[in-house]
């Protein structure tokens, strides 16, 4: 029977104290302020108990007494999603935040990875051995959500998608049944798993495969003048698809940031920037990389070899834990002039100088996976754009949000219909639908969910997916 947590959460924590190795934190605890604290600043949730698991045997604790007590749930990986999702007001939070071992298996190429990890954790004990997975461009950014919502990585034509990179994962279910799934194993919950967001289960473990790549890169940093937007964005459209899938190109609408490396007298100048990085030898990068260094007189080229660990972390600080921030994003099978127009139109009116617009260059590995293969059905698009709102002041979360709402809006009739569910707005937007996330599998993966949990214990969850 449901036991209504928002008014009386004692019994829940009590028994929860009861029975884990891993602290439960409440409103009283001395570290409830650290622990419901999120990347996001925009958050400001208050869960009534917070369980952080020490390992799996936790998690199926934490399951089992949720479904007793029947609290709104939601599941905390890295804390890094936009939409808050890792936090819920008045409920139980499944915080996996002390899960964050990664082992590596060299000879197999193979990652397991605890569920609250981040991708420096990854990252840094995979290059020990020259291996990488496509992961988040910050590196601060949690393995969990990010996977589970498809995972766009700057190797992405090369090696497809975080999620097509799952080998296998573990899971606990709603029945707190701790379950490993994979092509050959429970294979519906597997399909759901890469791409379908959260509302599945616990994921408490990912097996990743490897791939060569590093100690060294080849990258491309390169800033082109802001008043030639409007040619560079149309050569980008003609292109950037046709690159070798060595390269995953990005152009990205932004204000050179005061970085110590770039000249001050540019800092916060309205920038073009391209970026890319070659999945291969750093040695043989520079042909590939070449057409991103030409499109134009640069105002600043930091082109080079570069540790891949410095690529994957080059930005942490540019977007802070407890900034602000606010993230849509479009599918787009061109880029028309008037997309273009549009763009510049609403980027002519960017809130705050760390506002920014990326345009991500897909295909290659990701298309080659069909559209129904797993619960990322957005496959067939070329571009990705993301409209990336960020602030500090909170006086102007107004104008932000409705900046980039607008954006958003003002270029749906150009965009293909398909929303990444990991820059999908805030959890109580009503702006894009499941179907726009999941396509024609929101279907199939509706009812992999109600067959794994038919009383909805991770309903809210899903709805946050």
């Amino acid at each position: 029977m449901s036991k209504p947590v928002a008014t009386d959460p004692r019994p829940l924590i009590d028994a929860l104290r009861a029975s884990l190795q891993g602290p439960v934190i409440d409103r009283e605890h001395a570290d409830y302020g650290a622990a419901r604290s999120v990347w996001n600043g925009l958050i400001d949730r208050r869960p009534a108990v917070i369980a952080r698991c020490a390992d799996t045997a936790d998690v199926v604790e934490t399951v089992r007494l949720a479904s007793e007590y029947r609290p709104l749930v939601s599941i905390r990986g890295g804390g890094h999603q936009v939409a808050g999702s890792a936090l819920c007001d008045d409920g139980l939070v499944i915080d996996l935040s002390a899960m964050r071992q990664v082992e590596v298996d060299p000879r197999r190429r193979v990652a397991r990875v605890q569920g609250g990890a981040t991708w420096a954790d990854v990252d840094s004990a995979t290059q020990q051995h020259a291996l990488a997975t496509p992961g988040g461009e910050v590196s601060t950014t949690g393995v969990g959500g990010f996977t589970l919502g498809g995972g766009m990585a700057l190797t992405a034509r090369r090696y497809g998608l975080a999620c097509d990179n799952v080998r296998s994962l573990e899971i606990v279910t709603a029945d707190g049944v701790v379950r490993t799934v994979s092509r050959d194993e429970h294979a519906d919950l597997f399909w759901a798993a890469r791409g379908g967001g959260r509302g599945i289960g616990v994921v408490t473990s990912f097996d990743f495969e490897l791939h060569p790549l590093g100690p060294d890169v080849g990258a491309v940093t390169v800033f082109y003048p802001y008043d030639d937007a409007e040619r560079i964005l149309r050569t980008w459209a003609e292109f950037a698809p046709s690159l070798p899938e060595s390269v995953t190109p990005q152009l990205i609408l932004w204000s050179v940031p005061a970085d110590p490396q770039i000249p001050e007298e540019l800092h916060g100048v309205k920038a073009v920037v391209a970026l890319g990085i070659y999945a291969g030898p750093a040695e043989e990068a520079a042909g590939d990389l070449a057409p991103l260094r030409e499109l134009g007189t640069p105002l600043l080229d930091l082109s080079g070899t570069t540790p891949y660990l410095a690529v994957q972390s080059s930005v942490d600080e540019l977007f802070p834990f407890g900034g602000r921030y606010y993230m849509k994003a479009h599918g787009l099978d061109t880029l028309a002039d008037e997309a273009i127009a549009t763009m510049l139109e609403w980027d002519a009116r960017r809130p705050t100088p760390q506002s920014l617009v990326v345009l991500r260059t897909l295909g290659g590995a990701v298309a080659r996976v069909g559209a129904d293969e797993s619960a990322f059905a957005h496959r067939s698009d070329r571009f990705n754009l993301s409209i990336d709102a960020g602030w500090i002041d909170p006086s102007l979360d107004v104008a932000a949000i409705g900046w980039a709402r607008g954006m958003w809006d003002a270029l749906r009739p150009h965009a293909s219909g398909g929303v990444y569910v990991n820059f999908a707005g805030l959890d109580d937007e009503t702006g894009a639908t499941h179907e726009q996330r999941y396509g024609a599998n929101q279907g199939r993966l509706d009812e992999v969910r109600a067959s794994y949990d038919p009383a909805g214990l991770f309903a809210a969850a899903a709805r946050r997916a």
